[in-house]
C-alpha cells in the first residue's frame, strides 16, 4: 500500500501541472471503487479550475471552484500524468483532462481505492474528521504522544500507526522510526517515558522526511506520478530484513506480529 511519503510524492509530482488548470474532460471507465464513484461526477467537474492540491494523511485532495475531489489509492493505486493520446490500459480507471491536454490517469488494479466529491469542508468529512495530527507538523510531538498514550496497553507500533492518534503513519515508517528511536514495537504504549516519546516524534519526522526526498518506498505495486519508482528502500534499517544483521550492532533481526502486521527489530539496540 502506498504510504505517506508515496502519497507526498506523488502530490508533489502533479501539482505543477494541474494547480490552475480548467477540467475539461472527466471519463470514468469503472466506476466501481472502494465506494461507487458519483454518476454525474463527470459533469460537475467539466468546466471547474483546479485552486490547489494538498494532501491530509493519505489522501490527496484537489480544491475546485465549488468543492474538493478528495482520492485516495488504496492499496495498489496510482496517479500518472499523461499526455491525452495515452491509450488506456486495462486498470485505467478515472481521466481528468485538463485545458493544456494533460492528462491525470488514476490506475488500481484492485480496486481498493476512492475518488470522493464534496462541496463542504474536506476536513469535516467522515474519512477525515477523526484523523491525527500530520506527522511532519508541530503538532505532533512528544508531549503530545506521551498524553495520549496515558493507559494504553496496546503495542508502542500499533499506537502510532492508529490514524486517529498520528495520520499516516504506515507500517515501513513505524518499524523504521522505532529503530532509530532505539524502542521494541511491543512495548506497551503506556509504559514509556516522555523523553522517549520525544525521540521517537523526532524520529517519526526524520524517517517520513528522508523517505520524502527519496521518493518513498519501492513496493510491487508503488510507482511515482512519473511512473519512477521511489528508492527509499535501499536505507531501510530493519522493515524486510528479519533474519539479517543489524546494521548497529550486528546482532540478528527478530520479528513479530503486531495488530496482524510483520514487525522487524533488534532485541540489542532495542528496549
Amino acid at each position: 500500500m502506498p504510504e505517506l511519503p508515496e502519497v507526498e510524492t506523488t502530490l508533489r509530482g502533479i501539482a505543477p501541472h494541474l494547480i490552475n488548470k480548467k477540467i475539461v474532460q472527466v471519463e470514468i471507465r469503472q466506476p466501481k471503487l472502494r465506494w461507487p464513484i458519483p454518476s454525474d461526477l463527470a459533469s460537475i467537474l467539466t468546466g471547474q479550475h483546479i485552486h490547489a492540491i494538498k494532501r491530509r494523511a493519505k489522501y490527496i485532495l484537489l480544491t475546485c471552484d465549488t468543492g474538493t475531489l478528495i482520492l485516495h489509492l488504496g492499496m495498489s493505486g496510482r496517479v500518472r500524468l499523461l499526455k491525452s493520446a495515452t491509450p488506456p490500459m486495462k486498470h485505467d480507471h478515472f481521466d481528468l483532462i485538463v485545458d493544456d491536454g494533460s492528462v491525470l490517469r488514476y490506475t488500481d488494479p484492485r480496486r481498493f481505492g476512492a475518488l470522493i466529491y464534496t462541496t463542504a469542508d474536506p476536513n469535516e468529512h467522515p474519512l477525515l474528521s477523526k484523523i491525527g495530527p500530520e506527522p511532519l507538523s508541530d503538532d505532533l510531538n512528544g508531549e503530545y504522544l506521551w498524553r495520549r498514550a496515558r493507559k494504553r496497553q496496546l503495542p508502542v507500533k500499533a499506537f502510532i500507526m492508529n490514524s486517529h492518534i498520528v495520520a499516516g503513519v504506515g507500517n515501513i515508517y513505524a518499524s523504521e522510526a522505532l529503530y532509530l528511536a532505539k524502542l521494541r514495537p511491543q512495548r506497551p504504549a503506556s509504559r514509556i517515558s516522555l523523553k522517549d516519546y520525544e525521540l521517537l516524534a523526532q524520529t517519526i519526522k526524520t524517517v517520513l522526511q528522508h523517505a520524502i526526498t527519496k521518493g518513498g518506498t519501492t513496493l510491487k505495486d508503488f510507482l511515482s506520478s512519473e511512473g519512477k519508482p521511489g528508492y527509499f528502500q535501499t536505507v531501510l534499517n530493519v522493515y524486510g530484513r528479519h533474519g539479517l544483521p543489524c546494521y548497529g550492532c550486528g546482532a540478528k533481526l527478530k520479528s513479530i506480529l503486531i495488530t496482524k502486521r510483520n514487525s522487524v527489530y533488534c532485541a540489542r539496540c532495542q528496549k
